[in-house]
Parts: structure tokens; sequence; C-alpha cells
């Protein structure tokens, strides 16, 4: 009793109450802002191992990004990672963070199917595929139903089966020995159904872009629905792109 009181004390209340407005460890990297100050442009770009940071006017591409900081660490009169953890969309380019800008990321609602709301808005079961991922999305995934952030409490849990799910949620760069198993997962689900990709190497391929070892056609030939972006995906980003995406944000 003693411990778990110590563990209390240095720790907090584990719970958190509402995960719309909760606060994260200043540790944390979530959205960057970037600045209108002068900086050696090809020194930015090339500092960034995945190429996330253009150049003329400076951009930074959080679905490429890996949140290492290393621009952060080298140009910090140019750009400054915030705490804010809503970095989910529906559209790919608002995933570009432009400099002089500090706009948070957000949905456009008009492009959220109307049966999202009216089907899934109260339950919400997802059958999440590792593609190759490296497991930091998937154990961010899982503490996103533990009991700190409880994501169950809204309905959305993940289930073992595709014929009982109402989407896919991707993880992993997708290699090509699981692009069949994608689509066979895919197929199995019934419609109408939800595409999510969660992490950087979700998408975009992140550090392995461009690899013959992944196979990315299924993105090809299917509609994403959400993008979460980090690497990993913090759980409260995970939570609240799904809460938006269900009409509940």
């Amino acid at each position: 009793m003693f411990d778990n009181m110590r563990i209390w004390y240095h720790q907090g209340k584990q719970f958190i109450p509402d995960v719309r407005n909760a606060k994260v460890p200043g540790i944390f990297r979530g959205r960057p802002v970037i600045s209108t100050k002068k900086v050696d442009g090809p020194e930015l770009v090339k500092c960034c191992p995945t190429g996330a940071i253009s150049s003329k006017p400076v951009s930074i591409d959080l679905g490429k990004c890996t949140f290492c900081g290393e621009c952060a660490r080298l140009f910090p009169q140019k750009i400054v990672f915030t705490t804010d953890y809503k970095l989910s969309t529906n559209v790919r380019e608002r995933l570009v963070i432009r400099e002089g800008t500090d706009e948070p990321i957000k949905l456009d609602k008009d492009l959220i199917p109307n049966e999202f709301k009216s089907m899934f808005g109260s339950s919400l079961k997802l059958r999440q595929v590792s593609a190759g991922g490296d497991n930091s999305c998937e154990w961010e995934l899982n503490a996103a139903n533990n009991v700190q952030f409880d994501m169950s409490r809204f309905g959305i849990e993940f289930v073992a089966s595709p014929r009982h799910a109402d989407g896919i949620v991707i993880t992993g760069p997708i290699t090509a020995n699981m692009a069949e198993p994608l689509q066979i997962c895919y197929d199995a689900v019934p419609d109408p159904k939800m595409v999510v990709l969660v992490g950087t190497d979700a998408i975009s391929g992140g550090l392995f872009e461009g690899s013959p070892a992944i196979d990315r056609s299924f993105l090809d030939d299917h509609k994403v629905d959400l993008y979460i972006a980090g690497n990993p995906a913090h759980p409260l980003t995970v939570i609240n792109g799904l809460l938006a995406l269900t009409g509940r944000e």
C-alpha cells in the first residue's frame, strides 16, 4: 500500500479525465513552429535524415519527420517544437508546416463521410496491421487503451478479426511481404470502412522511403481517411484524431 502511495505522490493521478485538453511533459516534441528568421537554408535542409525539410519557404513535412529534434537543436532561432499533440488530419498537405505560421492541424470536416459519424460516432472497432513496423507505434496504440488514456471509454477498441472491424489502422512502411496480407485484411472488413495511417513510416515510408524492400501500392488503390503523425504517434494524438474523424472532437 505504501509503495502505491509513493508512486501516486511522485507521478500524480494516472487517469487522464479529459484527453482533449490534457497536458504532456515538456520533453514531448509535437507540432513545430518555424519563424521567419533567416538561416542557412541548404544546411537546414541537409540536417534532416528523411528529407522532411524544404526551403524557399522553409517547411517541415510531419508525414516524413522523425521528430528527432536535430533541426531545432542546430537552428533554435528558426525551429521550435511545441507540445501540441493534435497532429492528425485527413488532408495529407496539412501535415506540411510552413514558416511564419502557427496554426493547429485540423481535419477537413467536409471530406469526412457522413456514415463515419452516424455509424461510428459511438462505437468504432479497428483492426491494427503492423506492416513492417518497428513496434514503437504499436506500443503507443496499445497504450491508448490502457487505464491512463482509456480510449475504450469512447467506444473505440481494437479487435482481433477484420470481419469484426470498421476499418484498419496501418503502422510501418508496408514491406513487400506484408502488402498482400494487408490487402486481404482490408478486403475482409465490411463496408463502409476506414483506412488510418499511424506514424511516419506508415504515412511516407520514413527512413525506408524508396527501399526495394517496401511495397506501398496499397495506398495508391485506397483512399486514406486519417493521417496520424508522430514517430511514434502519442496516444493523445491517436485518440484525438479518431474522435475528430467520428465527429466527436
